[in-house]
C-alpha cells in the first residue's frame, strides 16, 4: 500500500468514525475468507459495513473523532463493522459471534459514548429502528380504529330505530 492509498484510507476511516451511529471492534483470528464474505453479507443486509485496515491507521483515523477512545483496542488482528442504524451492527456481529467463536467482540461506541462487550451485547438485543417504527405505527393506529367504531356505532344505532319507525308507520 502506497502513501497515497494509506491517506485515503485514513480519510475514509475518518469519516466513519466521525458520522457513523454505532462502530464495533472484533478480532477475527483464524476466520476463513468464506466466513469473513458471510459476515460481510449479512452486514450489507442490514445497511452497515465490514472493514479491514491496519491497525496503525485506524489509530490516525480516530485522532479527533468522538470515537477516539476505541484507540487501544485496535491490538492485533481486528475488523471494525459499522451502521447508521444503532441497533444493526451489534445484532450482526453479536449473532455471528455466537456462531463462530472465533470472532471476539472487543468493545465500540455508540457516539461518544464507549462501549465495552456487555454494551454491545445490550445493544444487540434492543429492537431495530424498523421494529421500534412498526411498533409506534401500531400503537398510534389502534386508538384510531376504536374511536371510529365508536363514532359509527351510534349513527347505525340511529339507522336502526329510524328504519323502525318507517316500518312501523308503513305497517
Amino acid at each position: 500500500m502506497d502513501r497515497a492509498e494509506k491517506k485515503k484510507l485514513v480519510t475514509a476511516l475518518n469519516q466513519v468514525f466521525s458520522t457513523t451511529g454505532v462502530v464495533v471492534v472484533t478480532h477475527n483470528l483464524g476466520l476463513t475468507v468464506s466466513q469473513m464474505n458471510n459476515l460481510r453479507g449479512q452486514m450489507a443486509e442490514a445497511g452497515g459495513n465490514v472493514k479491514v485496515a491496519k491497525n496503525r491507521l485506524a489509530k490516525i483515523a480516530l485522532e479527533g473523532t468522538d470515537a477516539a477512545g476505541l484507540q487501544e483496542l485496535f491490538t492485533g488482528p481486528t475488523v471494525v463493522m459499522y451502521s447508521d442504524d444503532p441497533v444493526a451492527a451489534p445484532k450482526i456481529v453479536a449473532e455471528f459471534a455466537k456462531k463462530n467463536e472465533k470472532l471476539v467482540v472487543l468493545g465500540g461506541a455508540l457516539g461518544p459514548t464507549m462501549l465495552d462487550v456487555d454494551g454491545v451485547k445490550a445493544l444487540a438485543e434492543l429492537p431495530s429502528l424498523d421494529e421500534l417504527r412498526a411498533k409506534l405505527v401500531g400503537m398510534i393506529s389502534t386508538p384510531a380504529t376504536r374511536i371510529a367504531g365508536v363514532l359509527q356505532a351510534p349513527a347505525g344505532q340511529l339507522a336502526r330505530v329510524m328504519g323502525a319507525y318507517a316500518s312501523k308507520e308503513a305497517a
